[in-house]
């Protein structure tokens, strides 16, 4: 005969393992680590998490699964736990709650990851430690509420000190490099509602800006209504393009910042394409307040460059805490500049962190459908460096070759 009671124990007892049940995975640096987590997680009754060795490429390979709900990161052999974090955030999805297992024990560490929006766990812990943990970090992704829900993109503002400086050239050619080679998903933000060439540059055909109307934009607007309005480029790459014949520009700009907001909570990266000529102090106030770095696109010209020092100085009026990125695009040969890089330096006070020279086949390139990070150019070189600096990468400057050292090194 059918027992009521064991039958609803039987079910309880099944809707407890089916809450409990949610996919991991645990990079580890350490054997103790790995080894208490799936003890742990096998004791409770929790699906064990996959273990995989702790290195960048490994993360970039594995991480991006979508089904994944819980990063827990070993870094108990880190010597920076806060600054290797920082390092490779741009390889953690969003949507991931991500427990950080380290043995540094420093508040500042605790308060740095929280930023970040990761959790912090210090090592040495028992098993029921971590079960607890976990438990409450889940319980709050479930809740939307915690840490995970604080993580969004870095936003990096592409500016041109004018127009025709290859702007929109250098924002495509950065996000493909980071949603291709650097597995980061990324949004590109086209500012120009009109015209322009950026399905040229990203190698998007028969491509149709996305049409707004008014009061299109409604309480309902969310993550899903934005990645509506963008255009795929790679499986990592979108481009946010709008028109409309009933709007203008002002409004715009509401929309492209709005649609950005929703876009920047599942993404790594959203950059931001200004280099129209009629940017605003407005459109400076914004990327002040709501991006994370500034690029600063000039050319070796006296107009260009006193835009830039216009720039600057109403970036530090406004107090602004952007990281600012210097990049001077030859876009003419080197002999037409009529200003060299030292009086530009001098003129803004503040080094130029990369020189783009002039690459008389880039358009050409371009054209014929090629990228130019994927060539072996002094132009593609450059993008690498620039997208190194906006991860936060040194620069390691390369010496230049000496024969005197050369004769040195051989007596």
């Amino acid at each position: 005969m059918l027992d009521i009671v064991d039958l609803l124990k039987s079910k309880n007892a099944e809707t407890v393992r089916r809450e409990d049940t949610f996919s991991a995975v645990l990079f580890n640096q350490t054997l103790e680590c790995k080894e208490l987590v799936e003890e742990a997680f096998r004791f409770e009754g929790i699906t064990t998490p996959a273990s995989i060795e702790n290195t960048d490429e490994n993360i970039r390979r594995h991480v991006r699964e979508s089904s994944i709900e819980v990063v827990l990161v070993d870094l108990n052999r880190s010597q920076n736990v806060a600054k290797d974090m920082e390092r490779i955030s741009h390889l953690l999805p969003n949507h991931a709650s991500v427990i950080v297992i380290g043995s540094e024990d420093a508040i500042s560490t605790i308060r740095n990851l929280k930023q970040m929006g990761f959790y912090y766990l210090f090592w040495p812990i028992t098993k029921e430690e971590l079960v607890d943990f976990v438990k409450h970090v889940y319980e709050n992704r479930k809740k939307q509420a915690g840490l995970g829900k604080n993580r969004i993109a870095k936003k990096v503002a592409f500016w041109g000190s004018k127009g025709g400086l290859g702007t929109t050239l250098l924002t495509s050619e950065v996000g493909l490099i980071l949603s291709d080679l650097k597995n980061s998903s990324c949004v590109i933000v086209d500012h120009n509602f009109t015209g322009g060439d950026i399905d040229i540059f990203l190698g998007i055909p028969d491509f149709e800006k996305r049409s707004v109307q008014k009061g299109g934009l409604t309480t309902s607007m969310d993550f899903s209504y934005a990645t509506s309005m963008t255009k795929k480029v790679n499986d990592m790459l979108s481009v946010l393009s709008i028109k409309s014949s009933e709007l203008n520009e002002l409004e715009l700009k509401e929309y492209v910042r709005i649609f950005a907001t929703e876009l920047a909570r599942q993404n790594n990266f959203i950059l931001e394409d200004l280099s129209r000529s009629v940017n605003s102090k407005q459109d400076l106030l914004y990327v002040s307040q709501e991006c994370d770095i500034f690029v600063l696109i000039i050319e070796p010209s006296v107009s260009s460059v006193r835009e830039a020092c216009r720039l600057i100085a109403e970036l530090d009026k406004i107090g602004s805490p952007l990281r600012c990125i210097l990049v001077m695009n030859y876009t003419r040969p080197e002999m037409s500049a009529t200003i060299t890089r030292s009086e530009v330096e001098k003129c803004l006070g503040q080094k130029i962190d990369i020189v783009c020279d002039f690459d008389k086949s880039a358009g050409k390139d371009i054209i014929e459908g090629k990228h130019i990070y994927q060539l072996k150019t002094a132009l593609s070189s450059n993008l690498h460096k620039l997208t190194g600096l906006i991860l936060g990468q040194q620069m390691i400057p390369t010496k230049r070759f000496s024969i005197k050292r050369l004769l040195k090194g051989r007596a």
